[in-house]
């Protein structure tokens, strides 16, 4: 059932983009650190594709991953640690919290996936000045890689 699902969720996604450029990549942003399953890192790189700059695109993404992820952070102190287990499962929760507890920190700058992070950020009340520092540096790495490459193509279509 799900085969069928993804890719016309990409498709949707895509036509998104194409039709409402920024606009569109920030909402997918914003809401790939609450829930959604699609990362706006494809869109960074082709963002030539879409007559978007790869520049633009990337620090569109970067706030509004930032932005979403302070909304999970609020949503799992809010929604406690039941809704959590709901939305992620207990597997995913359980690698989770080890890995807050082992890591603290450092499980927001290498955890994946990111929503995950900041949802477990917010439930164990890790500081938000840290989540939000740690969130800050992990998705300007990762953003940036993905903005280099967008420059690559866009160096190479021109």
């Amino acid at each position: 059932m799900l085969e069928g699902f993804f890719p016309g969720l990409k498709a949707l996604a895509e036509g998104f983009v194409q039709e409402h450029g920024y606009t569109a990549l920030f909402i997918l942003s914003f809401t790939e650190s609450i829930v959604q399953p699609i990362p706006p890192y494809p869109f960074i790189v082709s963002a030539p594709l879409f007559n978007l700059s790869p520049y633009t695109a990337g620090m569109v993404a970067f706030v509004g991953n930032l932005l979403g992820a302070v909304v999970a952070y609020y949503l799992a102190r809010l929604l406690g640690d039941v809704f959590v287990k709901r939305l992620f499962g207990e597997r995913l929760y359980l690698k989770g919290e080890a890995l807050f507890n082992r890591y603290g920190f450092f499980a927001v700058l290498i955890g994946e996936p990111y929503k995950l992070v900041c949802w477990l950020s917010g439930l164990f009340h890790m500081p938000i000045v840290s989540f939000f520092v740690a969130s800050a540096i992990a998705r300007a790495i990762r953003i940036g890689f993905f903005v280099f490459f967008g420059d690559l193509l866009e160096r190479f279509i021109r």
